[in-house]
């Protein structure tokens, strides 16, 4: 992880949706961001706060999946389930591990969305530095 080299979103919220290389069995999801000592800015302000972890069930019937419960509609109709919801702590380790509800899932997927719901506090941008999926390869 290098200072200033993120996967940046515009705005103190945003989304990314992950492909992971295999389908899984997902049981939690890592989050990092640089330490304030070797950030250009001197701050972390830009690291994400709260977030929340979704997989898509149209995903899963794309894969041949079957749904395992009904769920949220995203704003392109999609059916989503909410995995788990969480708040990355700046003054904590850099590195940090959130459970996702049920875990490990009944079903494998292979995307999650990360939605971003807030920041430390920059207005222009929120940065990902890392994004780590754990779980069990179906």
């Amino acid at each position: 992880v290098s200072p200033g080299n993120c996967w940046p979103l515009q705005g103190h919220q945003g989304q990314v949706v992950i492909r992971l290389p295999a389908r899984a069995h997902l049981t939690a999801v890592a989050v990092q961001h640089i330490a304030k000592e070797v950030s250009p800015s001197g701050t972390v302000i830009s690291a994400p706060r709260d977030m929340a972890v979704f997989v898509s069930l149209c995903w899963a019937l794309l894969a041949g999946i079957w749904p395992w419960g009904k769920a949220g509609v995203d704003a392109d109709g999609e059916e989503e389930t909410l995995l788990g919801t969480f708040t990355y702590d700046v003054a904590q380790e850099l590195i940090q591990t959130f459970p996702l509800k049920n875990a490990p899932l009944p079903r494998a997927f292979s995307r999650i969305k990360l939605l971003v719901k807030s920041n430390w506090g920059n207005p222009a941008y929120t940065c990902i530095y890392r994004v780590q999926v754990h779980g069990k390869v179906a």
